[in-house]
């Protein structure tokens, strides 16, 4: 299981930080992911971060301003977000693949985050 928590209502150029804490899956073997889906649009992959070398790889839409982050000695995943703006709006999600594969198969319940202008 993933549990997201950290979501809220911030004011445009305010800060949040997201965290995930996975269970029942061996967390340093697998790369983690953010991503999010605001209403009407496609869910959008913004952020992953390695589970071997912590190499990290962010969308265009967040690069600069977001950051992410593991600690395996938690189980956890963090994503911290600042200079937020209302196009930020949506509801973010985690999600865990193996190391070799492709595709995300744990995925969190989702935490909403709101920006207000």
């Amino acid at each position: 299981d993933l549990v997201e928590s950290g979501g809220g209502l911030v004011q445009a150029g305010g800060s949040l930080r997201l965290s995930c804490v996975a269970s029942g899956l061996p967390f340093k073997d697998y790369v983690m992911g953010w991503f999010r889906q605001a209403p009407g649009k496609e869910r959008e992959g913004i952020s992953s971060i390695n589970s071997d070398d912590d190499a990290t790889v962010y969308a265009d839409s967040v690069k600069g301003r977001f950051t992410i982050s593991r600690d395996n000695a938690k189980n956890t995943a963090y994503l911290q977000m600042n200079s937020l703006k209302p196009e930020d709006t949506a509801v973010y999600y985690c999600a865990a693949r193996w190391w070799s594969s492709y595709d995300y198969d744990y995925w969190g319940q989702g935490t909403q985050v709101t920006v207000s202008s």
